[in-house]
This record gives structure tokens, C-alpha cells and sequence, in this order.
């Protein structure tokens, strides 16, 4: 079945987010998404990361079919996200030293974010184009920073609010995801 780019799109956006849909990239949506100021630099941090992941990917699945050497391709990708992560690191710690800092351990994390690999994985086995490929990436970042300015946008809210010393805390933050993750389940059909 061929999908359109629009289709790929939303789908990636709305219907099948990596975060409240998959669950795929967890860490960083709870641990950074406690102040809207560092979640939607991390949210692009790791569209950038998606996105160069997902031409790479491309490329790279590409020559490793015309060699025969399928076999190499989770290693080799893994080694394509570690390399856009230090450059997104570099460029941070040059032009941005206290997003630099605000955003911590979670940076260098984004080596290890499943949704990352999950965008070059997914649209190998998917089997899409050139234009399919950045269209998921794109889509694929995008729901992911959609998902953690949600959750920004939440939590800081809630700081202003009497909340319950029980559900203070890492409790809170679980229920919360749990109610957007249940959100974006009425999303479910409009992928396609």
C-alpha cells in the first residue's frame, strides 16, 4: 500500500506518536518536560537527530542492500544517531552554553532515545522513499515535540496548583502522561 507524505505525516504527528502512542522515548519526555524553556529546544534537539538519522538511514539501507550487508544496518544506524548527537552537542555548548546546561544528561541521552532508532528502523522496514523518509522523520519529530510541550505546558501549570501531597511529584507526572497518552488514542483511525 503506498501512502501519501501527507498521510505519513499525520500518522507520525498524531495517529502513531512515538511518545503517547508508542511509547517509545520515554526519558526524555518525563525528565525534561518539567519546564516548557527546556522541553521544546530538546523536542527539536531531537527532530534534527530524527531527521539526519532518516536520510542517513536511507542512504545507508540503500548501499548495504546492493552489497548484500542488511545485517549491519542496526549497528550502522546507531553509529549514524551517536554522530548527529555530538553534533548537536558541539553546536549547544558553543552557541547555547546554559540550554547547554539546562538540558543536562538528557542531550547525550538522545543517543539512546528508542524513538530515534525507531524512525530509521520503521521506515526500513516500511519501505519508503526519499520524500516518505524525511515526511516520517519530520512527522516523527514534530509528535515528539508536540508531546513534550504538552507535558511542559501541564506540569508548569499544575506547580501554580494545590495538588495533593500523594500524587506530588513522579506520580503526577505518570497519571499526566497516562491522561495524554489516553488523548491521543481518539487519534487512532485518522492515520490511515
Amino acid at each position: 500500500m503506498h501512502e501519501s507524505a501527507f498521510q505519513i505525516l499525520v500518522n507520525a504527528l498524531l495517529a502513531n506518536n512515538f511518545v503517547l502512542a508508542m511509547f517509545l522515548g520515554l526519558c526524555p519526555f518525563l525528565g525534561v518536560s518539567g519546564r516548557l524553556d527546556t522541553a521544546f529546544p530538546m523536542g527539536v534537539a531531537t527532530t534534527f537527530v530524527m531527521l539526519v538519522a532518516s536520510l542517513c538511514a536511507y542512504g545507508l539501507n540503500f548501499l548495504l542492500t546492493t552489497f548484500h550487508l542488511e545485517f549491519l544496518r542496526l549497528i550502522s544506524y546507531i553509529v549514524i544517531i551517536a554522530s548527529a548527537v555530538q553534533l548537536v552537542e558541539m553546536v549547544l555548548k558553543k552557541y547555547s552554553p546554559g540550554l547547554f546546561r539546562a538540558l543536562g544528561i538528557y542531550l547525550p541521552l538522545i543517543t539512546t532515545n528508542c524513538a530515534v532508532l525507531g524512525v530509521a528502523l520503521f521506515q526500513t522496514a516500511r519501505e519508503y522513499d526519499f520524500v516518505q523518509s524525511v515526511t516520517f522523520a519530520v512527522g516523527g519529530g514534530a509528535g515528539f515535540t508536540l508531546a513534550l510541550v504538552l507535558m511542559a505546558s501541564v506540569r508548569e501549570r499544575l506547580q501554580l496548583s494545590n495538588v495533593p501531597d500523594v500524587a506530588q511529584g513522579t506520580a503526577l507526572s505518570l497519571m499526566l502522561a497516562g491522561v495524554l497518552s489516553l488523548s491521543f488514542m481518539g487519534f487512532a483511525g485518522l492515520g490511515g
